[in-house]
């Protein structure tokens, strides 16, 4: 009778028969990208492919430290690792420890160490990125003397300022002395005080950019006091340089377009400086205009002739109150002497002389007030109401009259 095997017992013999093999404990494998998923977890679950075939695989987040770019669909890469069986399934599966890439990928995969060894570096910093001059008046060129990279260049620099003096270094951007001949431009044109230089070329493969990829011309770039605009392939392409370079441009026309200011434009703020210029002076002007006539008008009240002509008419005005014044104690004076008057006309002797009484005085004009005051044969004077009489005394006679009658 045949042995029974349970599925757990069948699946443990098959992983321990892929365990013994050696070859499967330690291999490189390569193919396509498929299948791709990043997991929260931090593992790598993607799908190895070729023409005929597929191979699940898997990279746990421990071994993903020694991966230096991202893994994307369609991507050529070799996987190095152990081919195991997942017990529980049955299926067997790349576990990955080491991926890299693949022909180009390799290109693309130095690429990746190199920039990511430069940024810690911080030689991409924008602490470092100095300034493209809003009027650049010399430029320099680093690319080939022949192709389209320096014609567009040219081409665009002198028809936005055609006064723009223009200095070329003829460099090798391709193949194994480019590196150093794209340096030496840079040290080369870096000691002649341009205001800007361009370093690029035209579009191509990854590996004929790779010069501008070198970390020899990277440092060139970065340690260079002029300003410097990459100007490398085509917009897509993106290489080192470009994260070192001031400013990056994604053609080399762009590059001449950043790096050269319009005359147009230029002659435009002129003007606009010109007008703001004409009327922050005549604002200026009619300041200081309002203030001189300030001045004028405060030296002219504070000027001797101003206190003179402010003394003479406070001199007028109070010469004015003082008449006024005058007039009014003047009639007011006229009228209380006017009540006064009438007061002691009642009370004058000559008022009472009307109903036919007389004033008598002695000859000495002095008033007598009795017949003691007088003897016989004094001479006196009698004022009546219509004229006076010259009188002497012939007789006299004392009369005791009773107060009380007298009253009455």
């Amino acid at each position: 009778m045949h042995s029974i095997y349970s599925v757990t017992q069948v699946n443990a013999y098959i992983k321990n028969m892929f365990t013994q093999d050696f070859l499967l404990a330690s291999i490189s494998i390569k193919g396509e990208v498929s299948n791709c998923k990043y997991h929260s977890s931090g593992h790598i679950y993607f799908t190895l492919k070729d023409q005929n075939g597929t191979i699940s695989c898997i990279m746990f987040a421990g071994n993903r430290q020694g991966l230096a770019f991202r893994l994307t669909e369609g991507l050529q890469v070799v996987v190095r690792g152990s081919v195991e069986v997942y017990e529980r399934d049955g299926k067997y599966q790349l576990y990955a420890k080491e991926i890299s890439l693949e022909g180009a990928g390799a290109f693309y995969e130095r690429f990746i160490l190199l920039k990511k060894e430069l940024e810690e570096m911080g030689m991409f910093s924008e602490v470092y990125k100095k300034t493209i001059p809003a009027n650049c008046k010399r430029l320099g060129i680093v690319t080939a003397s022949t192709g389209a990279a320096v014609r567009d260049i040219i081409k665009v620099a002198h028809r936005r300022n055609p006064y723009l003096q223009i200095i070329l270094y003829p460099a090798i951007v391709q193949g194994e002395l480019a590196a150093a001949s794209i340096v030496k431009g840079i040290e080369v044109l870096d000691k002649l005080e341009l205001d800007v230089i361009i370093v690029g070329r035209g579009g191509g493969s990854i590996e004929d950019l790779w010069a501008f990829n070198e970390q020899n011309v990277a440092q060139a770039i970065f340690d260079a006091k002029t300003p410097i605009i990459s100007a490398v392939g085509h917009e897509t392409d993106v290489t080192i340089a470009d994260f070192v370079a001031d400013l990056r441009a994604a053609t080399p026309s762009v590059a001449a377009e950043l790096a050269v200011t319009e005359v147009t434009v230029t002659l435009e703020k002129i003007e606009q400086y010109r007008n703001v210029l004409k009327r922050e002076i005549s604002l200026k002007l009619e300041k200081e205009r309002n203030k001189a006539e300030r001045l004028q008008l405060r030296l002219r009240h504070q000027s001797p002739w101003s206190k003179i002509r402010e003394m003479r008419t406070y001199l007028l005005q109070t010469r004015d109150k003082i008449e006024n014044s005058m007039q009014s104690n003047l009639r007011q004076s006229r009228h209380r002497l006017s009540l006064l008057a009438e007061r002691m006309n009642g009370v004058s002797p000559v008022a009472r002389l009307a109903p036919g009484y007389g004033f008598i005085t002695d000859d000495r004009q002095k008033v007598v007030l009795g017949v003691e005051a007088v003897d016989v044969l004094d001479l006196i004077k009698i004022e009546m109401m219509d004229g006076e009489l010259k009188a002497k005394v012939l007789e006299k006679k004392t009369i005791r009259r009773n107060p009380n009658e007298e009253s009455k």
